[in-house]
């Protein structure tokens, strides 16, 4: 069978809390005694499906051609100036595709792409935390059915899926000891690779981006992103797998 792999990201921003009833504002900031502390909490509405939104979804398919690789980058991104089924194709200032749309539009390319695709293995760091149900919680509160059960298989045990912070902490997840869980940024420095947030954006600054309709800059450092977890893939495959 040929080797094929889509390694994914996606980056996402809270929604304004004015949009939430007064009993879910109140609950969303629970416990804040300052006002830092409900900022903090805000902030924090971005890591949730339920309180944020996906603004961008990065892959990178990735095809074996003899000994190299080919790869095929592509952002799905979300563009509030467009509705309904409309989008917008573009090529970004790096050379990879950008498509552009709804989020029900950008969630939709993406199952699609893995009905084309059912038997390609993903790639991801953290996905199994964060991404993979990230992107099913979402698309069900959209109202759309996942073409595939991201979370499928149990914590210590799935197939179709390689999540390098699963496989570089040994399913420990620790503290502290070899089998500490460290960030992605951390991982790629210690194998000598760029990290995404070399050219100075990092995924703290999503939400202003979007804001100020910085979209492409959102695409190029959501591929960076997927580009170097590539590159963290090839180091763990060939090294410790």
């Amino acid at each position: 069978m040929e080797e094929q792999y889509l390694v994914f990201d996606i980056e996402t921003i809270g929604q304004p809390i004015e949009q939430f009833d007064h009993t879910q504002q109140e609950y969303l900031v629970r416990g804040a005694q300052t006002d830092d502390e409900r900022q903090r909490k805000i902030g924090e509405m971005a890591l949730s499906p339920l309180t944020g939104r996906i603004v961008c979804i990065g892959m990178q398919f990735m095809k074996r051609d003899g000994t190299s690789w080919n790869a095929t980058p592509v952002a799905y991104c979300v563009d509030d100036t467009l509705d309904g089924d409309a989008t917008q194709d573009s090529t970004l200032p790096s050379g990879a595709r950008c498509i552009r749309g709804t989020e029900v539009a950008m969630l939709d390319f993406f199952w699609r792409a893995l009905v084309k695709y059912p038997g390609i293995t993903l790639v991801s760091f953290n996905g199994r935390g964060f991404d993979a149900p990230y992107l099913m919680l979402r698309s069900a509160l959209l109202g759309i059915r996942p073409a595939r059960n991201l979370m499928d298989g149990t914590r210590f045990s799935y197939r179709g899926h390689v999540d390098l912070a699963d496989q570089l902490s040994f399913f420990g997840g620790g503290n502290s000891g070899p089998m500490r869980r460290f960030n992605f940024d951390f991982y790629a420095k210690a194998f000598g690779i760029v990290s995404p947030k070399a050219e100075g954006v990092d995924g703290s600054m999503v939400g202003n981006l979007f804001a100020d309709g910085r979209i492409d800059d959102i695409a190029e450092y959501c591929l960076r992103d997927v580009k170097a977890t590539w590159e963290l893939f090839l180091k763990w495959d060939s090294l410790l797998r």
